[in-house]
């Protein structure tokens, strides 16, 4: 999917098209860490970006829909905070080596050869000791969750995302279930690949 097929997706939503608050999993993991410097790579419409300022981290957050960073710019500005946004693709997207203490990689799904891409990016982008957060739809969403991508060249495993991150410490290698809520006032499960890994000081 290109970015104007996105930008339309988002203009044609009234409000946001996913909710304003973090990503539980994003929270798990970030929660503890010293504040620094932190990329956001596909942020969409900045959720967990917004959130990493307000804790007090200083946040680069990437995406290549114009419409998305425009409501993260709005997003950001009605909770009082300030995030440094930058439309790129992020298959395309250079950041600086070894510059971020945290790099998050939420949702993100690509077909494998891009995803590895992004995600060699991602490491070298980090600082020693710094963290690389990655989460999203699990392959085993395609049958045992709800929602996400139908497509499995595009979803996660934990053993794939830890593949690409050889010399990285993985701290958490996981398929996790996440409570999705139904119309009916009920729940049910989706299930994430949830990834969180550093690099030795």
């Amino acid at each position: 999917m290109d970015s104007s097929a996105w930008d339309t997706r988002y203009a044609s939503t009234p409000g946001l098209v996913w909710t304003a608050e973090p990503n539980r999993f994003v929270v798990e993991s970030v929660s503890g860490l010293t504040p620094g410097a932190a990329l956001d790579l596909a942020a969409g419409e900045g959720r967990n970006a917004v959130w990493l300022a307000e804790q007090g981290w200083r946040v680069t957050a990437v995406d290549f829909s114009p419409v998305a960073v425009g409501r993260g710019r709005e997003l950001a500005a009605g909770r009082g905070v300030e995030v440094e946004w930058r439309v790129a693709d992020v298959t395309a997207y250079r950041p600086v080596p070894g510059s971020y203490d945290l790099v998050l990689i939420s949702y993100l799904h690509l077909p494998a050869d891009d995803f590895a891409v992004v995600l060699a990016a991602a490491k070298q982008a980090l600082r020693p000791g710094g963290s690389l957060v990655v989460v999203g739809h699990d392959l085993a969403n395609l049958s045992g969750g709800t929602g996400g991508p139908q497509d499995p060249a595009v979803l996660l495993t934990p053993e794939a995302v830890v593949d690409g991150l050889a010399g990285l410490h993985i701290r958490r290698a996981e398929t996790a279930r996440r409570p999705v809520a139904t119309t009916d006032g009920g729940a049910v499960d989706a299930l994430d690949t949830v990834v969180v890994a550093s690099r030795p000081d």
